[in-house]
This record gives C-alpha cells, structure tokens and sequence, in this order.
C-alpha cells in the first residue's frame, strides 16, 4: 500500500517558532522515522493520525485522500482508520485491560457492547497473550503488558495503517529484542504497513524498508529498501 506524505506545519509557543517540512512516500511494509529530538517526528504522525491539522500539503494512504489544503479535503482522525500507539501507550489508568482494549470497538452512546464485539475482544485478550491480565489494571502490568495492550486496543478497529512513537523506548533493553520479533510477527499477522518513530539504529535494522532521516525540522533524506536489500551496517545512513 502506497504511503504519500508532503506537508508543511508552523507552530509558535512563547516566542519561538518551528517549522515542519515532511515530504516522503513508500509502499513497503515499514517505515521507520529517525532523527534528533524535536526534529519533527512525532508532529508528523500527528498530521497523518488527523490530530493536528497541516498548514498545506497532501497525505494519501493507499486509495484514500485523508488531507489536501488545496481542495479542503481532511478527513477527521476517527474516520481516518489508522492505529496509533503511543511512546507512553496512553492507557486509561482506571479501567482494566480488557475495558482498555475494548474501547476501541465502543460508540459514544454505548455502556455494553453486543456479544459479537465481545467476543471479538476475548479474541483479541488471546492473540496478543494477555487474557490472564483481563481484570488487571494497567499500573499493574509491566512495561511489555502495556504495550501488548496497547497494540491490541489500536488494531482491534481493524485499521489501514499502524503508527508507532518510539515502541521501544520505555522498555528494558533485555526485553526490547524479544518485542521486535513480536512485532514484526503482529504486522505479517494483520498486513498492516507500519510507521515508527525510533531513535535506536538497531530499530532501523530490524524493521526499515524504508527509512526517513529528519533534521531540524525536515526530512533530508530517503532511503528505500533497506531491511530487503539486507544493509550491513545502517551507520552509512546516519552520517551527517
């Protein structure tokens, strides 16, 4: 599926301005997003998700125009079909996983779900291992349980596209390469292509077909192919 991104987005805050100039495409399966802090990563996962909107430019994934200023297209964020995951999960602390995962499935005006929507949910509790964990609150779980649970409530909605803000970084560096394999056993699992924001060559490795350099607050360079093409060290990309 094909992935088009090119936009731009301005922001002021107590004084100082920053200016996003995003502009890359891919059809490969992952597309991993590096670059220092505040280079603009996670601001442009935040236009493709539809939760902040572009000042202009033009977002297509797959057959679906989400966003083009000229002709007034945007398409708002739930409609948009799109996974996000959050660098910290963003769980909700006072409900357990099973209601964390099933609140994607739930509407607005809904307090149970129908049976076949539960029973989706128990599937889901399964396929990601964590059942057990069903009636757990998420202060209660570890770091890999929470991003399981995460995982689970962003795909259950059977979304076009999975966005990912650092997956890893919260995790122990023990634990980080057994999830990788997990990982990319979900996305062949769902064939869903995938957007990760990382900050660890050893991300890039893994899991970039297609790997985006941001600086400053633009994307200087795009390399594609990378994982397929089996690279032996990713540093070559990573030098000024």
């Amino acid at each position: 599926m094909k992935i088009q991104v090119d936009i731009e987005k301005s922001l002021l805050s107590n004084g100082r301005s920053f200016t996003l100039k995003a502009k890359f495409s891919s059809e490969e399966d992952f597309v991993v997003l590096f670059g220092p802090s505040g280079s603009g990563k996670t601001l442009s996962l935040q236009t493709i998700a539809g939760l902040t909107e572009p000042d202009s430019g033009r977002i297509v994934i797959g057959d679906r125009l989400l966003f083009d200023f000229r002709t007034g297209v945007n398409i708002p964020a739930r409609q948009r079909r799109i996974g996000y995951v959050f660098q910290d999960y963003a769980l909700f602390p006072h409900v357990t996983v099973e209601e964390n995962v099933a609140f994607g499935l739930k509407r607005a005006w809904q307090w149970r779900l129908p049976p076949k929507d539960r029973w989706r949910v128990n599937e889901f509790l399964e396929i990601f291992e964590i059942s057990h964990l069903a009636q757990s609150f998420p202060r209660d779980i570890s770091g890999g349980q929470r991003q399981r649970v995460a995982l689970a409530r962003s795909l259950i909605r059977r979304p076009q596209l999975l966005l990912l803000d650092e997956p890893f970084a919260a995790l122990d560096p023990l634990l980080r390469g057994r999830l990788r394999k997990e990982l990319l056993a979900i996305q062949e699992r769902f064939s869903i292509p995938v957007i990760m924001i990382t900050h660890d060559p050893e991300d890039i490795k893994v899991f970039a077909e297609t790997l985006v350099i941001y600086e400053e607050g633009r994307v200087c360079h795009v390399e594609p192919f990378l994982r397929v093409n089996g690279a032996e060290s990713v540093e070559q990309f990573l030098l000024p």
